[in-house]
């Protein structure tokens, strides 16, 4: 058996974080557990006499904090584009997502003609996102798709849409969304965005009342 000291399983912990940090496709995940990781490391290296290890690590720390500091508290411009049902961006788009798209929508695929709303979701202009909605009847609106790719996923254009853009079903007569997630990763987002669930007709839904 081995016998690992405190120091050791610190420099362990630190080099596990750090390596799953460089895994996630999240940017804001990834500077989060690699800020942990790297002040583990970094603390770990001046508890051990290395200064260069703490030093360099201590760097990193920093370097993290910083960028965390300019996402969540730089100012940034949301908006949504609607787009034509076939456009052939937005065709292009879903393809070249769809691994990723299935991960958490492994039912969807795509229909052009049900979609009453068909929009791209723009950050700082740069294309981050679809979403993708038909009439459901009964003034609600199911929500097909709403996804946004791996490095803007800090939940920012969630609640753009959720909040800043409620007004907008409001007066398209709407007054509740609806959807049914297809994952779990997808459930827990609809809940932190404000859904709850409810059944409608028999069936159990993630609802949005406007």
């Amino acid at each position: 058996m081995f016998h690992l000291s405190f120091l050791e399983w610190v420099g362990y912990a630190a080099s596990v974080l750090v390596l799953v940090s460089m895994l996630m496709s999240s940017i804001l995940r990834l500077r989060i557990v690699n800020l942990v990781g790297s002040a583990l490391f970094s603390a770990y290296g001046f508890l051990i006499g290395a200064l260069p290890v703490g030093l360099l690590n201590l760097f990193v720390v920093f370097a993290n904090i910083y960028h965390l500091y300019k996402m969540f508290g730089a100012e940034e411009s949301f908006t949504t584009l609607e787009i034509r049902r076939d456009n052939r961006y937005l065709l292009k788009f879903l393809d070249f997502y769809k691994k990723d798209i299935q991960k958490y929508f492994p039912k969807f695929e795509y229909n052009n003609s049900i979609n009453s709303y068909t929009y791209m979701f723009l950050r700082n202009m740069a294309v981050a996102g679809v979403f993708l909605a038909r009439d459901y009847g009964n003034k609600r609106l199911y929500i097909g798709l709403d996804y946004v790719i791996p490095q803007y996923r800090d939940f920012k254009l969630g609640k753009f849409i959720y909040k800043d853009k409620i007004r907008f079903f409001k007066e398209q007569g709407y007054t509740m969304l609806c959807t049914i997630p297809q994952s779990t990763h997808h459930a827990r987002y609809l809940e932190k965005m404000g859904f709850h669930k409810e059944t409608l007709e028999g069936n159990e839904y993630f609802v949005f009342p406007l």
